[in-house]
């Protein structure tokens, strides 16, 4: 059996009614009547896990740490918390020159130093724990006291240069560099 030819008018008019019913069938699909649509929650969840991950403090752990850089905690944990994400002390590490109680703040570097340099800056033998005398310590031994680079050693020294001995912990406030928070970290690792 043969089909019939169509002459151009015929075809014309075939081809508009194909589309017409293409048209008709998208139109429907697009106004929702037998067309399924994603769940508007689905565009929610990356907006939400975006905000989650802003709330996260970036803390940088540094010195005798299984895994040192920059790990990511919740708000309100301690510095314990940031050294078990680090992988933990190492062997090496003098941890009684740490405060694991204190709070951490976003942005925060934590050092643990390392037992041979918490030795040296304590002026004791080793296994020593006596405090770091800021009137007579040098830059090295006060690098060696958490949250003291070498910058803000230098700066201590400086300061106890130019202005004479400190007669109390709490004037390392007037330190550029050192607040408040910092003087608390020290107190007890360090004496007048």
């Amino acid at each position: 059996m043969q089909l019939p030819t169509l002459g151009v008018s015929q075809r014309r008019a075939l081809a508009a009614a194909v589309l017409f019913v293409v048209a008709l069938v998208v139109g429907m699909r697009v106004l929702g009547h037998g067309g399924s649509h994603a769940p508007p929650v689905a565009l929610i969840r990356p907006v939400a896990g975006r905000h989650a991950v802003r709330r996260l403090l970036v803390v940088d752990v540094a010195g005798e740490v299984s895994r040192p850089g920059l790990v990511r905690l919740p708000p309100g944990t301690r510095i314990a918390d940031a050294l078990a994400a680090a992988g933990g002390v190492t062997g090496k590490a003098d941890a009684t020159l740490v405060n694991l109680a204190a709070p951490l703040a976003d942005g925060e570097q934590v050092i643990v130093p390392a037992r041979a340099a918490g030795a040296a800056a304590s002026g004791a033998g080793a296994g020593g724990s006596a405090p770091v005398d800021l009137n007579t310590a040098t830059a090295e031994q006060l690098d060696a006291l958490p949250g003291i680079g070498p910058a803000t050693a230098a700066k201590i020294v400086g300061f106890r240069q130019a202005h004479g001995p400190f007669r109390s912990v709490d004037e390392l406030d007037a330190v550029p560099g050192i607040g408040p928070a910092r003087i608390e970290q020290l107190k007890g690792l360090v004496l007048p």
